[in-house]
């Protein structure tokens, strides 16, 4: 699938500069764009332009064959199986404490589906964050509360809760114990 090829492009993109200890800022000054751009290439938010993928594939002084020799195509496949060891961790920045794995995503027309794990610390914190998608979270595992604007809601095992993610958000466990989420991201593309 396109989007498998797309993931394992942002996935080695950043498994190389964190290899060769590249901040965002570095490579971003390097290859003439924005922090936030690399950082929605690197958590396959975004798709880069063929120019920008070239300079920062510069930037981190790899050389273009090397870089794509691995990165392989699944597109005939009709139906696709993801073990869990297969799932492509990933972070997002200003986030500790969250640890996010991909399960599946996917394009449709002019919508994108983005389906994560979530294991969420008891110690976990972030700014208030918004998502250009819409989010359905369901709780796996432990119990959260769940700020959405100025409204607070709890959540234990079991419940879930669908929101427009263009509203300020965040959350954090209770109860001194890890929760786990699954995540559904909802983008439109032409929002």
């Amino acid at each position: 699938m396109q989007e498998d090829i797309l993931f394992q492009i942002s996935n080695k993109l950043k498994e190389i500069r964190k290899q060769k200890g590249v901040t965002l800022q570095e490579i971003a000054n390097e290859a003439g764009v924005t922090k936030g751009l690399i950082s929605q290439i690197e958590n396959s938010r975004t798709i880069p332009s063929l120019p920008v993928m070239l300079e920062l594939i510069k930037a981190l002084d790899i050389d273009l064959n090397v870089f794509f020799k691995d990165i392989i195509s699944s597109s005939s496949q009709k139906v696709v199986v993801k073990r869990k060891e297969d799932y492509t961790p990933f972070t997002k920045e200003n986030a500790k404490g969250f640890h996010y794995q991909r399960v599946f995503s996917k394009k449709f027309k002019d919508n994108h589906i983005d389906v994560v794990i979530l294991r969420l610390q008891t110690n976990a914190k972030r700014p208030m964050v918004r998502t250009n998608a819409y989010e359905f979270k369901y709780i796996l595992k432990g119990a959260v509360e769940y700020t959405i604007g100025k409204e607070k809601y709890i959540l234990n095992e079991g419940d879930s809760l669908f929101y427009d993610a263009n509203e300020l958000h965040n959350l954090k466990a209770l109860n001194e114990e890890e929760a786990m989420l699954l995540v559904i991201y909802f983008f439109q593309e032409n929002t």
